[in-house]
C-alpha cells in the first residue's frame, strides 16, 4: 500500500481508466447500427455472419491478452487496443462501396480488428484501474469508481447516441442546413459516413488516453528471454485461472449467468434501429433514444451497487433475469411507437449485467490473476454472443425460406422486415429455458454470496 493515499478519483489510472471506458464504448454509429451495415449494401444474414465473426475472434483473442496483460503489462495491451481501434474504423471510413463482395471482406476485416482491440481492453483496462486503486489503499471504494464510470460513460454515449443519429438522418440535416441558409443539398450518400467520421476521431483520442495511462507494480521492459517466459507464464495463467474458475461454483455460476443475459440482450440491441424502423419510429430518434438508455446509467450503478450490498447474488441475478424477460416479451408484441417502452427497459438491463459481473468476479479474484479472470468473462459473454449469433442467422435463414417458398411474392424490404418480427419471440423462449437451467445448476452456490 502507498503511503500517500490518494482520493480515488485523484488517483491517476482511475481517471484514465473513466475516460478510456468513455471514449472507446461511446461510438457514433451505435445508433444506426444495424441499418449502416444494411445501407451499406449487406444483408441482413451477412451482418448476422460479421456479429459472430466479431465474437468469435475476442473468443479466440480473450483470454491470451488477458494473460499477457498480467505478465507483460495492462498499459501494453491498452496501447495496442487503442491502434486496432484506429485501424478499424479508419478502414470502415475509407472503404468503397461500388464492390460488394470486396466490402463484405474488408466489413469482415473491420470486425476481426475491432474484436482484437475489444478483447486487448477486456479486463485490463479494470485490472489496471482497480490495481491502482487498491496501491493507494482504497480498494472499498471500487464500487464508488465503478458507478462513477458508468455516470461517465453514460454522458459520452449521450451524446454520441444523439448525435449520430442527427448527422445519420439526411433529412434532418437537410433542414438545419436550410435554416442556417448554406445552400447544400444533402443526401444519404453524404449522411452515410458522418458517424464513421466522427468515431474516428475519438478512436485517436482513445489512443491518446491509453499512451498517458501507468503500470502498476513495477512492469519494465523485458529482453527476447524475458518475452518468451513471460508468453510461457501467461500460458500457464491461463490454465491456473481456468481451473480455477471451472473449481469455484459461485464464479461459473456468475460467469454463465452474465453469458446468457449479455448475450440475448446484446444481440437485440444490436438489431435495435431495425426493430425502431417497424414500429414506425423516425430515424432521427434513434439516438435520442440511445440517449435515454445512457441516462438510465445516472442512476442504476447507485441501485445495483446498494442490492450488491444488501441482497444475495441469487435475488441480484433474478430480479435482472426477470427485467430481460420483460423486455423481450414486450418487443416481441411489435406494438407500433409503444414498442419503444419494452425495448428500453430491456436495453436498461445491460447496466445491471455489467455492474454485478464486475462486483462480483473482482472481489472474488485475487490480483495476481484478475485480468485473466476478467478476460474469462469477456471469453464467455462472446461465446454467448457468437453462439447467438450462428443461431440468429440460421433462425434467419429457416424464416425467410418459409416465407419466400408461399404462393405471394413479397418485396425484397417486406421479407426482411417479416422475418425480423417472425424471429423476436423465440429470444423470449430461448432465455426461459437457458435460465431455468441454469438455476437448477447454480442456485445453491449463489444464494448464500452478499459481497
Amino acid at each position: 500500500m502507498n503511503d500517500t493515499g490518494l482520493p480515488p478519483f485523484k488517483i491517476h489510472n482511475v481517471r484514465m481508466f473513466i475516460i478510456f471506458r468513455v471514449l472507446f464504448n461511446a461510438r457514433f454509429y451505435y445508433p444506426v447500427f444495424s441499418i449502416l451495415f444494411l445501407d451499406f449494401g449487406l444483408t441482413l444474414s451477412q451482418f448476422a455472419i460479421l456479429n459472430a465473426v466479431w465474437a468469435a475472434t475476442i473468443v479466440i483473442c480473450e483470454v491470451p491478452s488477458g494473460a499477457l496483460a498480467d505478465t507483460i503489462g495492462r498499459r501494453n495491451l491498452l496501447v495496442f487496443a487503442g491502434i486496432l481501434m484506429v485501424i478499424e474504423v479508419a478502414i470502415w471510413a475509407f472503404v468503397p462501396r461500388t464492390n460488394l463482395t470486396l466490402l463484405f471482406w474488408v466489413f469482415v476485416l473491420n470486425r476481426i480488428l475491432s474484436g482484437m482491440a475489444e478483447a486487448a481492453a477486456s479486463g485490463a483496462d479494470e485490472a489496471l484501474a482497480y490495481d491502482s486503486l487498491q496501491q493507494e489503499g482504497h480498494i472499498d471504494d471500487w464500487g464508488r469508481v465503478l458507478e462513477r464510470q458508468v455516470q461517465v460513460q453514460a454522458i459520452g454515449f449521450f451524446i454520441a447516441m444523439t448525435l449520430g443519429g442527427v448527422i445519420y438522418d439526411p433529412q434532418l440535416m437537410q433542414k438545419g442546413a436550410d435554416f442556417l441558409g448554406l445552400g447544400l443539398v444533402i443526401t444519404r450518400e453524404q449522411t452515410l459516413r458522418l458517424p464513421i467520421y466522427f468515431t474516428l476521431i475519438t478512436a485517436v483520442f482513445v489512443l491518446v488516453t491509453t499512451l498517458r495511462m501507468q503500470e502498476v507494480g513495477g512492469r519494465v521492459h523485458r529482453s527476447k528471454q524475458q518475452s518468451r517466459k513471460a508468453i510461457h507464464d501467461s500460458l500457464c495463467l491461463v490454465w491456473e485461472a481456468g481451473r480455477w474458475i471451472f473449481r469455484t461454483p459461485f464464479v461459473l455460476g456468475m460467469m454463465l449467468f452474465g453469458l446468457l443475459y449479455d448475450s440475448v440482450v446484446r444481440m437485440i440491441v444490436t438489431m435495435s434501429s431495425q426493430y425502431y424502423r417497424i414500429i414506425e419510429i423516425p430515424e432521427a430518434l434513434f439516438g435520442v433514444l440511445g440517449s435515454v438508455v445512457a441516462l438510465f446509467g445516472f442512476f442504476i450503478p447507485g441501485i445495483a451497487r446498494r442490492l450488491c450490498a444488501q441482497r444475495p447474488a441469487l435475488f441480484n441475478l433474478l430480479f435482472n433475469g426477470v427485467l430481460i424477460l420483460i423486455g423481450l416479451v414486450g418487443m416481441s408484441l411489435v406494438w407500433p411507437k409503444v414498442g419503444v417502452l419494452p425495448a428500453l427497459v430491456l436495453f436498461s438491463s445491460l447496466y445491471f449485467v455489467g455492474f454485478f459481473l464486475s462486483h462480483y468476479l473482482n472481489r472474488a479474484a485475487s490480483s495476481e490473476r484478475r485480468a485473466t479472470v476478467l478476460s474469462f468473462k469477456g471469453l464467455f459473454l462472446n461465446l454467448g454472443y457468437g453462439g447467438i449469433g450462428i443461431l440468429y442467422s440460421l433462425l434467419l435463414a429457416r424464416l425467410r425460406g418459409q416465407i419466400t417458398s408461399g404462393p405471394e411474392t413479397i418485396a425484397g424490404e417486406a421479407v426482411k422486415n417479416i422475418v425480423f418480427i417472425d424471429s423476436l419471440p423465440w429470444f423470449g423462449w430461448y432465455f426461459t429455458i437457458c435460465l431455468t437451467v441454469l438455476l437448477l445448476l447454480f442456485a445453491k452456490s449463489l444464494r448464500s454470496k452478499v459481497l
